[in-house]
C-alpha cells in the first residue's frame, strides 16, 4: 500500500513565507535569493521530504506498523543514502522528546474554567431558557 505515486505533487508544498525567512536567515543581508529560486528549492524540498516518508512508510509497513516512528525515517534516510543527516537527527528527535516531557499539559476548556460540570450545565440551561424565551417573545404578534 505504497503512496509514492501522488495524484498531483501541485497539492504538496511549504509555506512560501516560511521558507523565505529560513533563507533570509541563512544567507548574508546582502545577498538576495531570487523568487523563482526559492520555489525551486520549496519543490526539492517536496520531493525529499515525499521520498523519505515514502519509504518511511514502506519500512513502517514491512513491520506491520501503522505509524511511522523516528526509527523508520532514520533506516529511510540510511537506506536512500542520506547518513549524513542521521546523526543530527536523532539530535533533534531526542531534543523534541525531551522538549514534549517538560511541556506543560495543555487544559481544556472545561478545566481552565475553573467551575464544576454542575455549573456549567446551569449556566447552560439558563442560556438556553433565555434564548427559547426571546424566540417565543419575538414570534409573538404585535397587537
Amino acid at each position: 500500500m505504497s503512496d509514492r505515486e501522488f495524484s498531483s505533487s501541485d497539492d504538496l508544498s511549504l509555506p512560501k513565507a516560511t521558507v523565505q525567512k529560513i533563507i533570509s536567515e541563512i544567507l548574508a543581508s546582502d545577498v538576495a535569493f531570487a523568487k523563482d529560486a526559492r520555489d525551486l528549492l520549496i519543490d526539492c524540498c517536496v520531493e525529499f521530504i515525499t521520498l523519505i516518508s515514502s519509504e518511511a512508510n514502506d519500512i513502517a509497513e514491512r513491520e506491520a506498523k501503522k505509524t511511522i516512528a523516528s526509527e523508520h525515517v532514520v533506516k529511510a534516510l540510511k537506506d536512500l543514502g542520506f547518513e549524513e543527516y542521521v546523526e543530527q537527527i536523532v539530535e533533534v528527535a531526542q531534543e523534541h522528546k525531551e522538549h514534549q516531557k517538560s511541556r506543560e499539559k495543555k487544559q481544556t476548556k472545561l478545566e481552565q474554567s475553573g467551575l464544576s460540570q454542575e455549573e456549567l450545565l446551569r449556566q447552560q440551561e439558563e442560556l438556553f431558557g433565555n434564548a427559547r424565551a426571546k424566540f417565543h417573545q419575538q414570534g409573538q404578534p404585535e397587537m
